[in-house]
């Protein structure tokens, strides 16, 4: 059975039945995936066709790694928690955002339909320390201010109805180039230890254009 359910779509705002039912249905092929989901068995959308296995270390540091998601099409519908907070579902791209905040900023954002849904319907982060909020911050590409490291890329909903986002782990303006860490997009291992992609960086006029299509901006956690 294949599966083609929103990219961040949360177990949590399912209806139980409709989560029961997505988690019956999964019950497929059985995978090693991570040692905590050995024994997960998957669709066979996500048994075929897949860049690299799902569950598969694709790169990342050690305290941020990122997994295959096989790709595009597959879904898994069992949610991943760090920390006992739940960021997602696995490997999607916004499990790898939040997790990649929660790890690396001590915040995470609260639940999406869709990944592109991050730039207008989410305002704020909670910290996990004591739960308090911190705003966020929207830059549109060609912003008069440079994408930094931390900053999330938000994709709209032309790409895959969807959207996309990616971590940006690091920026050389000189060089006119920023690297990104994310979950399923090519789903094959990285080509470096620590990013999935390099991305061209452009300036002009003062405004700073990172050159991917579909690309809606960046956004930051406010007083970063």
């Amino acid at each position: 059975m294949s599966f083609r359910i929103p990219d961040s779509l949360s177990l949590r705002r399912m209806p139980r039945g409709l989560a029961a039912l997505l988690l019956a249905a999964a019950l497929a092929v059985p995978v090693q995936a991570r040692a905590d989901v050995a024994e997960t068995v998957l669709p066979a959308a996500c048994t075929r066709d897949c860049a690299a296995p799902w569950g598969e270390t694709l790169g990342g540091s050690t305290t941020t790694p990122a997994y295959s998601n096989c790709s595009a099409a597959c879904f898994v519908p069992l949610p991943n928690r760090e920390q006992g907070i739940f960021t997602g579902i696995r490997w999607q791209c916004v499990e790898y955002a939040r997790r990649w905040w929660l790890l690396n900023r001590g915040v995470f954002f609260g639940d999406v339909d869709v990944a592109a849904d991050l730039w207008l319907k989410i305002p704020a982060v909670t910290r996990a320390s004591d739960g308090s909020t911190q705003p966020l911050e929207n830059h549109d590409n060609g912003d008069s201010a440079p994408p930094q490291v931390g900053d999330l890329l938000v994709y709209g909903r032309e790409y895959l109805r969807t959207g996309h986002l990616a971590v940006v782990v690091a920026v050389d303006a000189g060089a006119g180039r920023i690297d990104v860490a994310e979950q399923n997009f090519l789903n094959r291992p990285w080509p470096a230890a620590d990013h999935a992609r390099s991305l061209d960086l452009l300036e002009h006029k003062g405004r700073w254009w990172v050159l991917d299509p579909y690309l809606l901006g960046w956004k930051r956690i406010a007083g970063e």
